[in-house]
């Protein structure tokens, strides 16, 4: 809980829930500071109009902050932010699907809030993350936020052990999205009815195809696109346009639903198969990160995207940095390159990026 009077650093990014959440901790007394990072200057060079930092959400940043009466500082990360893409491209190069929101919350967002935080005399930051910090065993955890459907404690398993009892997540109190627009709608926030922001902030309408044409053009190769049984089912003009699970926008006609199930880079060919074909009991992981104490094998319910329903699993630690998972249950569409993030409850213990 922060004190009445402490400084909080507040990432203000333009949008709803950055805004009430700086003003929710200014109404508990806290000396707010605004922080608005910029992201987009690197994205723009990829010819993305809608970057991570446009200028309408500069501007909105700017107008919060006037109502609230608070400082904002504005600190360009795109240096930072630029390996970030790269690697999202990169990802899509090697067949993968990646999450590049998880690696920025923790290498860029966090990183540079704390880092101003440090400069300024500060112990908290604060975010507008749908997610709520805890104590548990003397030392602070990550837990679901309470709005249904809203949660993004999934995209926090990185940060560090270190940060936690330093973060301030005000918005995961709140009990859904609505509460959070008629706070801003209250207070006289101009941002009280703006659209929430889309998932990969530097993409431009679900296309990365510019982007992997300026980073990573072997993506886009053109290949065949077959069944299980190796059947040429047709052609597609890059597989990194693919990715497993996807349903849509397959460019092929088949009698019955058909899913891409494997993507294999090295001859740029996608194979398709029916639903049952995605289903999966098991996973490895590696680059793993553990916020809570594990044992080398433990009970766990096991996350594998943003939008999947955690499943109770078996995990098993195999090296400090790779575990293990086996579902009770069949799991669809296990992607390399997305996280499996490890939840006891609704606390984060952990995570890493499925191999």
């Amino acid at each position: 809980m922060v004190m009445s009077g402490q400084k909080v650093i507040v990432a203000t990014s333009g949008g709803v829930d950055s805004a009430v959440a700086a003003a929710l901790l200014k109404q508990q007394g806290a000396d707010v500071v605004g922080v608005f990072l910029c992201l987009g200057r690197l994205a723009q060079a990829d010819a993305v109009s809608r970057a991570c930092c446009s200028a309408d959400d500069a501007a909105d940043a700017r107008r919060v902050a006037d109502t609230l009466g608070i400082d904002l500082h504005v600190i360009d990360a795109g240096a930072a932010f630029e390996g970030i893409i790269n690697e999202f491209a990169a990802e899509y190069a090697c067949g993968r699907t990646p999450n590049p929101c998880i690696r920025c919350n923790a290498e860029v967002k966090f990183a540079r809030l704390l880092k101003l935080a440090d400069a300024l005399g500060a112990r908290y930051v604060a975010s507008g993350h749908h997610a709520r910090v805890l104590a548990r065993s003397g030392r602070g955890a990550i837990a679901r936020g309470k709005a249904a459907g809203k949660d993004q404690s999934y995209a926090l398993f990185g940060l560090s052990t270190d940060w936690l009892q330093r973060i301030v997540l005000p918005i995961g109190e709140l009990d859904d999205k609505d509460t959070v627009r008629r706070i801003a709608r209250e207070l006289g926030l101009v941002v009280h009815d703006k659209p929430d922001s889309q998932e990969v902030c530097f993409v431009e309408g679900d296309d990365y195809s510019p982007i992997l044409a300026a980073r990573a053009p072997q993506a886009l190769r053109p290949g065949p696109i077959v069944n299980a049984g190796g059947e040429v089912l047709g052609r597609h003009d890059g597989y990194g346009r693919f990715t497993l699970g996807q349903r849509r926008g397959l460019g092929v006609a088949a009698g019955a639903p058909m899913y891409v199930t494997a993507i294999d880079p090295a001859t740029a060919t996608v194979t398709l198969g029916p639903r049952e074909d995605l289903l999966r009991r098991s996973l490895s992981a590696s680059r793993a990160s553990w916020q809570q104490p594990v044992g080398e094998r433990f009970r766990a319910a096991v996350q594998i995207r943003y939008t999947h329903r955690a499943t109770a699993a078996t995990v098993r630690r195999t090296v400090p940095d790779r575990f293990e998972v086996d579902f009770d249950s069949p799991v669809s569409a296990v992607t390399p390159g997305q996280a499996a993030v490890v939840y006891d409850g609704d606390v984060v213990l952990g995570g890493g990026w499925i191999d």
